[in-house]
């Protein structure tokens, strides 16, 4: 079996959009998904792209994404990368696809100096947990995620 990376198309929309459900679902989170594959389609490809998405295929098969971002480390004076997501589908796990999509953000990384590959992790996700310290990701547990959203940042923004 072998497993290649490619970067996503327009064509994946959809492909990536049912990705996306995939890995809401695995991680609990269904209901919580607003966005469409219209939206999934102007994130990635449209004018104003800001994020980016690689396709792991298996014997020329999609079986998983990884999609991403550029972000910037004040610290490090650099940008990095940060990976909003990466899913494989489960029939597929154990083949190679997530490493290799992590693989390929992390050569991105060295071809363009970039100074971090980061990523977050749901805390009751032992496997993935697992697959990532074998991989060398230490854990952030002295960093607190917090968010803003809806009601929230309007509150903020004072609207």
């Amino acid at each position: 079996m072998s497993v290649s990376i490619r970067s996503a198309t327009p064509a994946d929309a959809a492909l990536i959009h049912q990705f996306i459900l995939d890995l809401a679902d695995y991680e609990k989170l269904l209901d919580t998904v607003e966005a469409t594959e219209a939206d999934t389609a102007a994130a990635l490809f449209g004018p104003k792209a800001r994020a980016f998405a690689d396709i792991a295929e298996l014997d020329g098969q999609p079986v998983g994404f990884a999609l991403w971002f550029y972000n910037y480390s004040t610290f490090v004076g650099r940008h990095g990368i940060y990976l909003e997501d990466l899913f494989v589908r489960p029939s597929a796990r154990g083949a190679g696809a997530g490493k290799a999509l992590l693989a390929n953000l992390a050569k991105r990384c060295v071809d363009e100096g970039l100074g971090r590959l980061e990523w977050t992790v749901l805390d009751w996700n032992a496997p993935s947990i697992a697959f990532y310290d074998s991989l060398g990701a230490a854990a952030m547990g002295e960093w607190i995620i917090r968010r803003l959203t809806g009601d929230g940042i309007r509150k903020l923004a004072g609207l």
